[in-house]
C-alpha cells in the first residue's frame, strides 16, 4: 500500500465517522431516513449539506436551503478544475472523479509530489470518505430516527457545532477573521427581520462583495482544508508540492 493511499484511506475513516452526526440532523431536521441518505449520497459535500438541513430545520423554503448548500459548494467546483488539471482522468472516471471532488481528496492529491502518487491519493481518500460518510450517514439517520425529540438530546443545536468545525481550520489569519465576524453580525442583525435561510445568503452576499473587492491572490481561501503530506510543517513552499 502506497504512502497517499495509506493516507486517503486514514482521512476516509476520520470524515467518514462523522456522517453519523448527518445523519442523526438530516432526520431531527424532519427528513425521512432515505431522504436524508439519498441527500448525502447526491450533495456529497459536508458544508452544504449541513446548510441545507440547518435552513430547513429553521423552517426555511426550499429555495433557501438550495440557495445556501449552492453557495457553499461552489470552492468544490474550483477543486474540480484544479483536480482535472493534476489527474486528467477519461471517460466514465471522469464523471466519478467530479462527484468525489471534495476538501479530503483534492488535499490528499495536492499534498502528493509523484503523479501517479496523486492519483492514488485522490481516488483513496474520495471513494473511501464516499463509502464511509453515506454508510455512517444511514447509521446516524437510523439511530436519530430512533431518538425521538431532537431537544431532548440537544440535536437541534448540533447542526450550529458542526457548521463552526467545519468553518474553524479556515481562519488562519486576520482577514478571515474579520469576514466571518462581519458576516456573524450581518446574519444575527438579518435573523428578526427575514424568513429563515436568507440571513446566511445574505451573508454570503457580503462575502462575495469583500472577495470581489479584496485585493489578495485570486485563489486565497480556496485551498483544501488539511495537509495530509505534512509539506507545510517540512519548510517546502506551495509552489513546490506540484
Amino acid at each position: 500500500m502506497s504512502p497517499a493511499v495509506k493516507i486517503g484511506l486514514s482521512i476516509a475513516v476520520a470524515t467518514g465517522l462523522y456522517g453519523v452526526s448527518f445523519g442523526a440532523l438530516g432526520v431531527a431536521s424532519g427528513l425521512g431516513v432515505w431522504q436524508t441518505v439519498v441527500l448525502s449520497a447526491l450533495m456529497f459535500t459536508g458544508g452544504s449539506q449541513f446548510a441545507f438541513i440547518g435552513v430547513v430545520a429553521g423552517g426555511g423554503a426550499g429555495s433557501a436551503a438550495f440557495g445556501a448548500a449552492t453557495l457553499l459548494g461552489v470552492r468544490n467546483a474550483v477543486y474540480g478544475m484544479q483536480m482535472n488539471r493534476m489527474l486528467r482522468p477519461r471517460g466514465w472516471r471522469r464523471l466519478l472523479a467530479a462527484q468525489v471532488t471534495i476538501d479530503e481528496s483534492a488535499a490528499t492529491a495536492a499534498g502528493q509530489l509523484d503523479p501517479d502518487e496523486q492519483r492514488r491519493g485522490f481516488w483513496a481518500a474520495g471513494l473511501g470518505v464516499f463509502a464511509l460518510w453515506n454508510l455512517f450517514t444511514l447509521a446516524g439517520a437510523l439511530l436519530g430516527d430512533a431518538l425521538g425529540d431532537p431537544r431532548r438530546w440537544g440535536l437541534d443545536g448540533a447542526a450550529v457545532a458542526a457548521f463552526l468545525g467545519l468553518l474553524w481550520p479556515r481562519l488562519r489569519a486576520r482577514e478571515p477573521v474579520a469576514l466571518a465576524v462581519v458576516c456573524a453580525l450581518v446574519t444575527v442583525l438579518a435573523l428578526p427581520r427575514v424568513p429563515p435561510g436568507v440571513p446566511i445568503l445574505l451573508a454570503a452576499l457580503v462575502a462575495a462583495l469583500w472577495g470581489w473587492f479584496s485585493r489578495g491572490p485570486a485563489d486565497e481561501g480556496l485551498e483544501p482544508d488539511v495537509d495530509p503530506a505534512g509539506y507545510e510543517d517540512a519548510g517546502v513552499p506551495s509552489q513546490e508540492r506540484h
